[in-house]
């Protein structure tokens, strides 16, 4: 990195004053980090009044390196993001979901990750849950997708990764001069998730990145977030369009980015699929006679994880099925 000390511009959007409180927090949460060299560029989508809120509050919090800005062009998440890009003036540009809260550390583990070298063009790191509900945290971490979380055992130090993840990551501004976010995989509806678009941009834009470039996402599992989780996304009908649209992501994917080999463009995929069938499973099971009422809620959630995940690359890859699921999800 040219500068000991790089500019981390962080990127926040959002389109609903529903979510005040989380973005509130969010944004407490950037005044606290131990780095201070900072820049907040909130991208405001749909609603002035949240616009004027967020602007309201950044000026009571006396934050003087922020800006708020209105996408009053093409909508959703993609479209978001870039605008944010362009208003940004950070040698890093990182994102940030509006349901986030930073670790007090988490700006300065972004910016020393960098320091291994021109070789790494990004960063992402893990969304740990922070459950509205706390009777809700029977979910085992192999299904912690369905919510946007990870949880990687073993992933103890720095390791190259396929794509980084929307709600926790950052690239060089570089990134920018080579591709940008894709409003084809970028779309937001909000609220409970459908058969229809769900926003994976952040996974076409690492791998498209990767290539272009010939550089690597690094993840540092000391880039930590909170990501709140609501009730409703362990949900019978959140649960269903959120693995039907991963599957059909994923299929897609697997089609366009072929240069980058099937395994690796599935490689997180084959390795959560042996740990659901060969560890969750049969841990659950074995549950069954000690803790049948939680053991028969994870094998709920389980059974249909995967199968809407397998409708959704059944019908990416045989678009036959494509008028089946639009009728199965109205």
């Amino acid at each position: 990195m040219a500068e000991p000390n790089p500019l981390l511009s962080i990127v926040v959007t959002s389109y609903t004053t529903e979510r005040l409180e989380d973005i509130f927090e969010l944004l407490n949460s950037v005044e606290g980090q131990s780095y201070r060299d900072l820049e907040v560029v909130f991208v405001a989508e749909r609603s002035e009044e949240l616009r004027e809120r967020v602007a309201s509050h950044l000026k009571q919090r006396s934050m003087p390196n922020a800006k708020v800005v209105f996408n009053d062009g093409p909508g959703g998440l993609s479209a978001s993001r870039n605008v944010g890009v362009r208003e940004a003036s950070g040698d890093i540009i990182a994102f940030a979901d509006d349901d986030v809260v930073l670790f007090p550390d988490w700006a300065e583990e972004m910016v020393k990750t960098y320091s291994r070298g021109d070789s790494t063009i990004g960063v992402t790191g893990p969304g740990l849950p922070r459950w509205k509900d706390p009777a809700q945290s029977w979910l085992p971490d192999e299904l912690y997708w369905i919510i946007s979380c990870t949880a990687f055992t073993g992933w103890n130090g720095l390791r190259e990764v396929r794509s980084a993840w929307g709600m926790n990551m950052s690239f060089r501004r570089e990134a920018f001069d080579y591709c940008s976010f894709s409003e084809d995989f970028g779309q937001t509806k909000g609220g409970q998730a459908a058969w229809k678009a769900g926003p994976v941009d952040d996974a076409e834009f690492s791998i498209n990145l990767r290539l272009r470039t010939g550089k690597a996402i690094v993840y540092n599992p000391k880039v930590r977030v909170w990501h709140q989780v609501y009730p409703y996304r362990l949900g019978f009908a959140f649960v269903r369009g959120q693995a039907y649209w991963q599957g059909y992501t994923k299929a897609l994917l697997r089609r366009i980015y072929r240069e980058d080999g099937d395994t690796r463009t599935l490689v997180r995929e084959y390795d959560l699929l042996r740990r659901v069938m060969l560890g969750l499973l049969p841990r659950t099971l074995g549950e069954l006679f000690h803790s049948p009422g939680v053991a028969g809620k994870k094998l709920a959630i389980t059974a249909n994880a995967l199968i809407h995940v397998a409708l959704g690359y059944a019908a990416a890859s045989w678009p036959g099925l494509a008028g089946f699921t639009r009728r199965y999800f109205s």
